[in-house]
Formats: C-alpha cells, sequence, structure tokens
C-alpha cells in the first residue's frame, strides 16, 4: 500500500507542476492543453498497474504460504513410513525450546521451514514406549539360584557327621588290620614303659592278655629280659616255654642265662646247642656258648666257637684272648702262645685282661 500512496503523490505533483516564471513580456503564459493532458493519462495507468501487480503478488504470497503449509501436513500424516522414523528418532526425549518468531509485515509473509514442522511433530507427538526384542528371553528367576546357594552351604547334619564318624575307624580297620607282627611290636613298646615306671605287674597283666591270641616273641623278650636285670631269673622262665624258644634264638638265649642263673649250666648248655644260628645272625648267642663250653671244661669246642667268631671278625681281642685259653685248657700250648700274642697286639684291651694274657705268654716262653 505504501508503493500505490507513493505513486499517486508522484502522479498528483505531476499534474500540478510548479509554476516558473518565464521571461517577463507583462503577460501570462498560456498553457498547452494538450501536453498537459497527456503526462496525467500515462501516470494514472502506471498507478494502476504498478496497484493490481502489487495485490496479485500479495494474494499469490499469501496463497503458497497456505499450500506449503497443508502440503507438509499432508505429507507428514500421509507417510506412515516417515511418521515411523520420526517417531523411532524420538526414542529419546528432547526439549525443544521454542522459536521466537517475528511478525510478519504487512508485504514480506515467509513460508514455514519444514525443520520447524517436523520439531512441531516431534513433540506434539507421544513418545512410544520402547518395545523388546522378540530373541531376548525372559529373565530368570532370581531366587532360584539362591536357594542352590543355600542348599550347597549348608552344613552336614549332625546325624551324619556322626554316621561318618563312626565309620571312618571301621574303614581304617578294614582297610589297614594290624598284623600279629606288628601288634606284638607296639604291646612291647609299651610294656618296656611300664617297666620302666615300675609297674611291672600292669606289664605282665597286658602280657598274659597278649599271648592268649599269639606267641608274642617280641613282648615276651622285654618282659623276660627285664626279670633277669632284676634278679628274678624264675619270673622269667614263666614266659620261655620250649613251645617258644624252639623257633626264636633270642628266647634260647634268655632261658640259658636263667637256668644259668639258677646254677644249672649243663641245662643252659643244652638248651643253646639245641639250635645253634650262625655267628652273623647271632653273634652273642656264640659267645655265651663259648664261654659255657670253656667253663663246662669242653675246651675243644669252645675253642672251636671262638674260631669261628674270630673268622668273622679278627679285630676283637677278647675273642683271641678266649681261643688262647681254650687252646691251653686243651694242651695245645704252642697256639696258645700265638692267640696271646696276638690278644696282647689287639687295640681296645682292657688292662687287666692284657696283663693276663703278658703273664701267660712268659709262662709258656720259659716252658718252651
Amino acid at each position: 500500500m505504501s508503493l500505490l500512496n507513493d505513486a499517486l503523490r508522484a502522479a498528483e505533483e505531476r499534474q500540478n507542476p510548479p509554476r516558473v516564471a518565464g521571461t517577463y513580456t507583462g503577460q501570462p503564459m498560456a498553457r498547452d492543453s494538450t501536453a498537459s493532458g497527456t503526462p496525467i493519462a500515462i501516470v494514472l495507468m502506471v498507478a494502476l498497474a504498478l496497484t493490481g501487480g502489487v495485490g496479485a503478488w500479495w494474494m499469490l504470497s499469501g496463497s503458497s504460504e497456505e499450500q506449503s503449509v497443508v502440503a507438509d501436513s499432508a505429507r507428514v500424516s500421509a507417510s506412515p513410513e516417515s511418521q515411523e522414523i520420526t517417531e523411532t528418532a524420538a526414542l529419546p526425549e528432547f526439549i525443544v525450546e521454542p522459536i521466537p518468531v517475528e511478525p510478519a509485515s504487512e508485504t514480506e509473509v515467509s513460508a514455514p521451514d519444514s525443520a520447524s514442522i517436523a520439531k512441531v511433530v516431534m513433540v506434539t507427538e507421544p513418545t512410544p514406549e520402547r518395545s523388546e526384542p522378540a530373541n531376548v528371553e525372559p529373565a530368570a528367576d532370581q531366587n532360584e539360584p539362591e536357594v542352590i546357594q543355600v542348599a550347597q552351604a549348608q552344613p552336614p547334619s549332625p546325624e551324619r557327621e556322626v554316621n561318618t564318624a563312626n565309620r571312618a575307624p571301621e574303614a581304617s580297620v578294614k582297610q589297614q588290620r594290624e598284623t600279629p607282627e606288628a601288634v606284638d611290636l607296639r604291646t612291647s613298646r609299651e610294656l618296656a614303659g611300664l617297666l620302666a615306671s615300675g609297674r611291672n605287674r600292669e606289664a605282665e597283666r597286658a602280657l598274659s592278655e597278649l599271648t592268649t591270641r599269639q606267641t608274642a616273641p617280641r613282648s615276651r623278650e622285654i618282659f623276660a629280659r627285664e626279670m633277669l636285670v632284676l634278679d628274678r631269673p624264675g619270673r622269667a622262665l614263666e614266659w620261655l616255654p620250649d613251645s617258644v624258644t624252639n623257633e626264636h634264638a633270642n628266647l634260647r638265649l634268655l632261658k640259658a642265662r636263667a637256668q644259668l642263673a639258677l646254677g644249672d649250666l649243663n641245662l643252659a648248655i643244652a638248651t643253646l646247642q639245641a639250635r645253634v644260628p650262625p655267628v652273623a645272625e647271632q653273634v652273642e648267642y656264640r659267645i655265651t656258648l663259648a664261654t659255657l663250653l670253656q667253663q663246662a671244661g669242653a675246651a675243644d669246642e669252645s675253642a672251636g666257637h671262638w674260631s669261628e667268631l674270630i673268622a668273622h671278625d679278627d679285630s676283637q681281642g677278647t675273642w683271641w684272648l678266649g681261643l688262647a685259653i681254650a687252646l691251653e685248657t686243651g694242651g695245645r700250648n704252642r697256639s696258645a702262645l700265638q692267640a696271646y700274642t696276638q690278644a696282647v697286639a689287639m687295640p681296645g684291651m682292657s688292662a687287666s685282661l692284657a696283663d693276663y694274657a703278658r703273664q701267660r705268654i712268659s709262662v709258656l716262653q720259659a716252658e718252651s
């Protein structure tokens, strides 16, 4: 409208131009009616053309605005794919700040932007709920693993503990049953402890209980040896019967000593000679037998046992001395002199025995 007003104003100014004073002639200037009428008509036509153009442009801009809005709305509502894309994009909530819109002037009207339309749709449309994927398995019950854990962590019941405690000894007995030898060895150690503490009667009761089930040679040996130390050969002999001593050299040796302690030399020699073990197995047994034979006057037999002992170990001076005495008693002085000389040469001889050997060497040398 401002353009139309400017055009009318310009036409009016052209219709009434300022009067210019001509050359002073003393008469007023005459108007040319034809020349003044033509410009006015031209100005009016131009003004009408401008007015019509402005009105047409205004109508066209208004209609285009409405058409673009309607077209965008129809496109948004008619396209399910675009709506679905918009809704999918709107899963996270957006905070849309209002966009300030400047008021349009009377001559300028701007079409709404498609981005702003999308923003309006995103705000006004309700946010769809998120649907879980179809292939996701439902969550397992959380209480079930707890129940399993509690069941695993439960301590065994007292009845089960009692049953286990009762079964354990039975299993150990079945799997590790003691042999008679092991029982005898264990009992002999117990007897040694009882005897060392002076509880002889208690030890004898334990031995009596054990011998009802087996021969118990080790336990018999421990008790009989202690009785001999206590000078009780009679009680020692009570636990050394022939049925047991015939199979065990240690028990025969103890029995012979008990018999010798009771004054029966020949019975002691008979007990030892009943079954003579090898020297390597029973050195003490053979020394005792050689000594008892020497006392009994069986010099040759005694010398034979001493010779076997020296053959086993020729570094023992006492054995050389025993052989020399047996040889001298048997009348073999030259051999006895050599045995005495060898005995004196052996280290470890006691002073008294060494003096006796030197004395016998002097006597035998003088006789020869």
